[in-house]
């Protein structure tokens, strides 16, 4: 039997600026991938996590806004059962990939800036790429479904796992204690993993002793830390925080909005703006365009 979960739907003017948002990251992140593909020089390792954090803020946001913004312009806001657990697993696979790449290219950092000598020999096409499938597999994972007897009206903008467990009228601990394992291996551990990387890169940074050398380390890591705290610091502010306050429901529905829709936007712009490698490729494309539009 089908069942629909009513999504609660907030201040029009503000989804139509996450239909804005989506179609920022659609052309931004197409055009990092489009990118990486066509230049050669960008075929290495540390591109394959950038290309695969591209792909996943690609899927996370074409799983997240698209169906929303239909149902507010059609006035529908109803969504079948079967579609909102569809959704909710989507959602949260590529949030999961989000945060597991950012923690390979932080793999990539460290390598790079405490194991100079050694970065080529371990990181590695194939050793980068290992990683991204393993990170795959654990991503991927099922949700419990659950039954409802009574309000089926979910307080977010999209099916959120918290919001739809608490309608339940059976036993919903191990939904409960799924979303605390959740919670622990996709969000806390790899944070833990990322700094306790940063402060390895901060003490090895300590040891050079050309000041030109390491500002010239540092400035590899700048894109990074932006990523990361992008990614990691409004999400742990809206629930983590929310644990031991009392958060409004809206502000925790536009709060999650923001936080799920923002860095995928600005995450190839970061990379563009950045990062010199990049930026070399594309000024090498254009010209390449530029001298075959001409012989044509």
């Amino acid at each position: 039997m089908r069942q629909s979960i009513t999504v609660v739907f907030l201040f029009p003017y503000y989804y139509m600026f996450l239909c804005f948002i989506y179609a920022v990251t659609v052309l931004g992140n197409s055009f990092i991938m489009g990118t990486i593909y066509l230049a050669r020089t960008l075929h290495t390792a540390k591109y394959i996590a950038v290309f695969n954090l591209a792909f996943s803020d690609l899927c996370g946001s074409s799983a997240l806004i698209p169906k929303y913004a239909e149902m507010f312009l059609l006035e529908n806001q109803y969504i079948p059962y079967e579609n909102c657990l569809a959704s909710m697993f989507f959602v949260f696979l590529f949030m999961t990939m989000q945060s597991y790449t950012l923690l390979a290219l932080c793999f990539d950092r460290v390598i790079a800036i405490c194991f100079p000598l050694r970065y080529h020999a371990i990181v590695t096409k194939t050793t980068m790429t290992l990683i991204i499938g393993v990170m795959w597999v654990i991503a991927v994972s099922l949700i419990t479904r659950l039954s409802f007897c009574r309000s089926t009206t979910v307080g977010s903008y999209f099916c959120d796992h918290g919001p739809i467990y608490r309608l339940a009228c059976n036993d919903y601990s191990p939904n409960y204690m799924m979303g605390s394992i959740y919670t622990a291996f996709v969000l806390c551990i790899p944070f833990i993993l990322i700094a306790f990387s940063y402060v390895c890169i901060g003490v090895a940074l300590l040891k050079i002793s050309h000041g030109a050398e390491r500002i010239k380390a540092m400035k590899t890591c700048t894109s990074h830390l932006i990523l990361v705290a992008m990614y990691y610091l409004p999400i742990f502010s809206i629930y983590m925080v929310a644990i031991s306050t009392y958060l409004h429901p809206n502000t925790r529905i536009i709060n999650s909005a923001l936080a799920q829709a923002i860095p995928p936007m600005l995450n190839p712009i970061i990379y563009t703006l950045k990062t010199e490698e990049v930026l070399q490729s594309i000024k090498i494309l254009y010209k390449r365009v530029k001298v075959n539009f001409a012989m044509d």
